[in-house]
């Protein structure tokens, strides 16, 4: 192999683990999101699916070792030491493995995830009680102001309700209240609310509610569909550099091999 080409391999070998080290930062920042968000869904079910909160910390996992293999991987190149590109390699194929795995895993249970999204907001709604601090309902009424949506299937989902159902006025959920293009809200109401000018109302009627009629189970679910394609996206962006990574290590590791010791210090 020409130094030429070998001059070209090294860097473009530090280029690549420079870039590999930047997704690596990305795949790290993904899942302290997943375990850190308290402002949108995603907490919702964090808080109550340990499948979702070990996916934060595998995320986390293979992005630190990512940014750590990057780091050796750009060492290795420029100085050409062939134990580290060695060691590179090895851990970039494992890393790979670990990755199609996850990956694998994760979509297989994109269903089950659904599932599990339905019945925990059910539960959160039917326990809803507006005298008490709570994060997941902070959280549910964050995601029903910022969609736009009321209940889970429908806002009907909110007559499960029994310290709601029990108000003589017609009595909502504040993070409900259609109030058109004019709700922007970061901050929006918790609680529940009295609708005005209902004094005389003999019973609190969904029908009379003024809400979101739309439930927020197709939009929660194509918000999560989104975002699981950019992780996913993300990471198959890694799993291209990875497989270059090693080739380039590969073919520099060879060179390294064959080349004249009797540079190396002796002892």
């Amino acid at each position: 192999m020409g130094s030429a080409c070998i001059k070209v391999t090294k860097y473009f070998l530090f280029l690549f683990n420079l870039l590999f080290f930047i997704l690596g930062a990305v795949i790290l920042g993904f899942g302290v999101w997943i375990l850190a968000d308290r402002s949108s869904f995603i907490s919702v079910l964090q808080t109550s699916s340990s499948s979702l909160s070990m996916g934060g910390y595998i995320f986390i996992g293979v992005g630190a070792v990512t940014m750590l293999m990057g780091f050796l991987g750009c060492i290795g190149a420029v100085n050409e030491v062939r134990c580290l590109l060695g060691l590179y390699f090895a851990f970039l194929l494992v890393i790979l493995v670990v990755q199609v795995a996850a990956g694998i895993l994760f979509y297989l249970n994109v269903g089950k995830l659904k599932q599990e999204m339905g019945s925990i907001v059910t539960e959160l709604i039917r326990n809803y009680n507006s005298s008490r601090e709570d994060s997941l309902q902070e959280a549910w009424d964050y995601v029903q102001a910022q969609v736009k949506c009321c209940g889970w299937v429908s806002f009907y989902n909110w007559t499960d309700n029994a310290e709601l159902m029990s108000r003589a006025e017609v009595t909502y959920p504040c993070s409900c209240e259609d109030k058109g293009q004019e709700d922007d809200s970061l901050f929006p109401r918790k609680g529940f609310c009295e609708a005005p000018g209902n004094s005389t109302q003999s019973g609190n009627s969904p029908e009379d509610w003024p809400v979101y009629k739309e439930g927020c189970m197709e939009k929660v679910q194509a918000w999560l569909q989104e975002n699981l394609g950019i992780i996913l996206g993300v990471c198959g962006g890694v799993a291209v550099i990875e497989l270059l990574g090693m080739l380039l290590s590969i073919c520099l590791c060879r060179h390294v091999h064959a080349e004249d010791y009797s540079k190396v210090p002796k002892y």
